[in-house]
């Protein structure tokens, strides 16, 4: 065992010195962790602490989920007959990163698998195979935007039916490397402009001011398409400016900041920041889509009139909680299905192509739940005339590959149709 420590303190060390940049989680990246530790059994098993040896392979959903599968070898020896025994620990565990952006990265820890062991002693054809669970705690030092040092410690339940579940530890130091994945847009640094030196031969001339730098100026609105009455968030940032205007309608603002804003039709948002060193301008386009209603005659021999409407709820990443800017247009779709009793609802949720088929599948449900929930209990609807479905990422309406592209596919569409089409 003293070994193992003496390996997990040099790793430690050489890692520590090996480089200086700094780095963070990154959503959609691959992960391979080797590390080697230590394994404590519960006193009742009887055996010795031993070397633990083992492999992560992980998957970083978004920058604070991620899942590993797990796989680590142990030989030990049985305390009071001597007798050796082999152990393989496989399971599935799922992390949540508490402060993604590095360098220092925290994280906990579940899941569950089994443990196969096997040697002198066992009975049942020389091989056992018992349940695990386990829970836990561990740090990434990340060293450079792909390589993180790692600690870790769990607690292990084993559990040997019919008996009581056994407490082991496991506590373990490795690297991580990671691949592929979204990387955040680096800070662009602005170079200061260096003073120019006085002429040498005239040092009774007047001494060169540099010139002013000149601003920069950068605005953004987010999202890009809402949909009438749905506000959207302008966030803009300057440099080298003292004063800045945001047009139309909203007048002198701070250099740096955000705000809400509400628009009835399409309209491009600019903002101009002047500084010692000149004007700079930026300009973003909100796009405003009205909600689509399309009541037309029916052929039906009932001669009723047929009623449709159409509205898609976005989300963010990785969430189906439904936006307060969200919740009035519900109320209007309520409120049209009450005033149309003959038809019905049909909600449908989507995501981004970000994440394993799986969990789209679940998390496009839970956006299509969300709306029905809303407009059963919030706003009254008959639950009998709704039904809801997630289809994962299938169907996407804009491009994947961009950030505004993902935020249009996260979505939730509610169409209103007449009962029996």
């Amino acid at each position: 065992m003293k070994r193992v420590v003496s390996v997990l303190l040099a790793l430690w060390a050489a890692v520590m010195f090996a480089s200086t940049a700094l780095a963070a989680e990154r959503e959609g990246a691959f992960s391979v962790s080797p590390f080697i530790g230590g394994y404590t059994f519960d006193g009742t098993q009887h055996l010795d602490t031993a070397p633990v040896y083992g492999v992560r392979l992980g998957y970083d959903i978004t920058r604070h989920i991620g899942v590993e599968a797990v796989s680590d070898f142990l030989y030990t020896h049985h305390t009071r007959s001597g007798n050796s025994q082999k152990m393989l620990s496989y399971r599935l565990d799922l992390l949540y990163n508490f402060m993604p952006d590095g360098p220092f990265v925290p994280y906990v820890a579940v899941g569950g698998g089994g443990l196969t062991y096997g040697g002198e002693g066992i009975e049942i054809n020389g091989k056992n195979t018992d349940a695990t669970a386990n829970i836990g705690l561990g740090l990434k030092y990340f060293i450079t935007d792909s390589i993180a040092l790692r600690g870790d410690a769990r607690q292990l339940f084993v559990l040997e039916d019919p008996n009581p579940p056994k407490y082991n530890w496991e506590y373990s130091l490795g690297l991580s490397f990671l691949f592929g994945g979204s990387k955040p847009a680096a800070a662009q640094a602005v170079a200061a402009p260096a003073p120019a030196a006085a002429p040498a031969a005239a040092p009774a001339a007047e001494p060169v001011v540099p010139a002013a730098p000149a601003p920069m100026a950068v605005l953004k609105v987010i999202p890009a398409s809402v949909g009438a009455s749905q506000p959207a968030t302008l966030a803009w940032s300057s440099r080298n400016a003292q004063k800045c205007e945001l047009q139309p309608g909203i007048g002198p603002v701070q250099p740096e900041g955000s705000m809400t804003v509400t628009a009835a039709t399409d309209t491009e948002y600019t903002l101009t920041c002047q500084g010692a060193g000149g004007k700079a301008t930026a300009a973003a386009q909100l796009q405003v889509a009205p909600v689509q209603a399309s009541p037309a005659a029916s052929t039906a021999k009932s001669g009723r009139e047929q009623a449709g409407m159409t509205m898609t709820v976005e989300f963010a990443t990785a969430s189906a909680e439904i936006a307060a800017g969200y919740q009035e247009r519900l109320r209007e779709v309520a409120r049209y299905l009450k005033e149309h009793p003959e038809t019905r609802g049909v909600i449908a949720g989507y995501t981004d192509s970000v994440g394993p088929d799986w969990f789209n599948a679940a998390l496009s449900g839970r956006r299509a739940q969300a709306v029905k929930t809303f407009l059963v209990k919030q706003a009254g609807v008959d639950p009998a005339r709704l039904s809801s479905k997630g289809y994962g990422s299938s169907s996407p309406v804009a491009d994947n590959a961009t950030t505004d592209g993902r935020q249009k596919n996260r979505r939730a569409v509610v169409t209103i149709t007449l009962k029996g089409k």
